[in-house]
């Protein structure tokens, strides 16, 4: 069975609706992601890092290469070790994020306590917080140039609404936007489109020299397929369904299949050079946040994304799911 079939625009009238229903979730959701950005908070550094400016920032050790006057001698004096004096850099980093909104991103399953949206939208709040509380310019993927302002969440929360209203179309893929070279882009999604798909959005993005990370989200019974006996599942996105007579048989191939789909993202993350990361809604939003957030420091002394083939690197999750892969989906039953 598929993953997910071709899109469908959704009918302006379940468009309109589904905006207002964000609106009314937005403060509620607005103030989960400030909650989760402070806890993470404390757990973290910033996302500071050697380079041009006028900040002290460490001490380290004297390697072959380095000018002598970057030696610290007061410093020096002490040890029996050279040690150079390291600034902090000072130039702001640009971050442009993107939450998935379509259909299929409205699904949850009594095993979790919200849908995959909300918690997409939670993360992408969240992380817009502590980049922009450690000077980075955040904006929303194709809305227009980043900021480093405050109001810059609820700004991109805004637009998020507009974005849903009657005449704008549903789609699982990012906009094809035009980005500046050596910023980065964190999308948030299920990732259940078809791998072609998703290499195609991933190319554009990366040709343009830019950074990127996935965070996949999955409701747990995407994971564990909890249905047993008859169960008619229905598409989210588009109007096929499927009655199955036992959907316990399904397990075994579907989980064969989401397994496939998982390996493809990741064959792809390694190929540009990229970062990806798995969580399941039922795990708390703070670890996807605190995982998240570490890898855009990690990765932050490299600007240059990598458009052919990379070293291998084995992906990362962020759920606590059992080791086993088990079978989940897009549809509802």
């Amino acid at each position: 069975m598929e993953l997910q079939g071709p899109h469908q625009n959704t009918p302006p009238h379940d468009l309109e609706l589904s905006a207002h229903a964000l609106a009314k979730r937005l403060p509620a959701l607005l103030m989960e992601a400030k909650r989760v950005a402070q806890t993470v908070a404390h757990g973290i550094h910033g996302r500071r890092r050697s380079g041009p400016g006028e900040t002290f920032w460490q001490f380290r050790h004297h390697e072959t290469g380095d000018s002598a006057q970057g030696i610290d001698w007061r410093r020096s004096a002490s040890s029996d070790h050279l040690f150079v004096r390291e600034r902090e850099w000072e130039a702001a980093h640009t971050v442009f994020i993107w939450p998935d909104l379509s259909p299929s991103m409205a699904f949850c399953s009594a095993l979790a306590p919200e849908p995959k949206c909300d918690r997409a939208l939670v993360l992408a709040l969240a992380v817009s917080e502590l980049l922009i509380a450690g000077g980075e310019r955040v904006g929303l993927l194709g809305d227009g140039p980043a900021s480093a302002n405050r109001g810059t969440p609820q700004k991109m929360a805004l637009s998020l609404v507009q974005q849903r209203r009657a005449d704008a179309p549903s789609d699982s893929m990012p906009p094809r936007a035009r980005l500046s070279r050596f910023s980065e882009c964190v999308l948030f999604s299920d990732f259940l489109d078809p791998p072609e798909t998703l290499a195609a959005c991933l190319e554009h993005i990366a040709a343009q020299g830019v950074r990127g990370h996935l965070v996949q989200i999955l409701d747990p019974a995407e994971e564990t397929l909890p249905y047993t006996g008859r169960v008619e599942f229905l598409a989210m996105e588009g109007d096929s369904r499927m009655l199955a007579p036992r959907a316990e048989d399904l397990r075994q191939a579907y989980a064969e299949r989401l397994a496939r789909q998982k390996d493809a993202i990741a064959a792809l993350t390694r190929r540009y050079e990229w970062s990806y990361l798995l969580h399941h809604t039922d795990r708390p939003a703070g670890e996807a946040l605190f995982a998240l957030y570490a890898r855009l420091s990690g990765l932050a002394d490299s600007y240059r994304a990598a458009p052919g083939p990379a070293r291998a690197s084995r992906s990362d999750e962020t759920s606590a799911s059992p080791a086993e892969d088990a079978p989940g989906g897009r549809a509802t039953p």
